[in-house]
């Protein structure tokens, strides 16, 4: 069955509180109605998902960045965690380097987008974003 565009929520693993708030904005602005839940690292990211307080389906948009526990680390550990090694990922960071971005897709990612860069194209990255909950198929 094809999950619906607003049965998905968005899992925002972003400690900046200014981004946070520029991507719920974007959300916002675009008439997304996904529900948005927002913790601040990869600690809180796992413990969350664990619980099972946020159900799947759900797509997750992970900052790189992070203190406690930073993304490439919670993607190890969401990864090796049977219970929620399918789970998608989008990574959204400040981070160009080569070794992060290739550390991120070996652990699965489905892309990955580089904060500076996507400046007046972020309102395309929301609508892909839109785009691709409405057409994926999510378990």
């Amino acid at each position: 069955m094809l999950t619906k565009a607003n049965e998905i929520t968005l899992l925002l693993v972003e400690d900046d509180d200014i981004d946070a708030m520029t991507i719920k904005r974007s959300f916002k602005n675009q008439n997304i109605t996904n529900p948005v839940v927002r913790v601040y690292d990869g600690i809180d990211a796992l413990a969350l998902l664990r619980s099972g307080e946020v159900i799947p389906p759900l797509v997750i948009i992970l900052d790189l960045q992070m203190p406690r526990m930073g993304g490439i680390e919670f993607l190890k550990a969401l990864r090796a965690d049977q219970s929620l090694s399918n789970l998608v990922v989008f990574v959204l960071t400040t981070s160009k380097a080569k070794s992060d971005v290739l550390a991120s897709y070996s652990e699965h990612i489905a892309g990955y987008f580089v904060k500076g860069e996507t400046g007046d194209k972020f309102t395309g990255l929301v609508s892909m974003l839109e785009n691709y909950f409405k057409i994926v198929h999510l378990t």
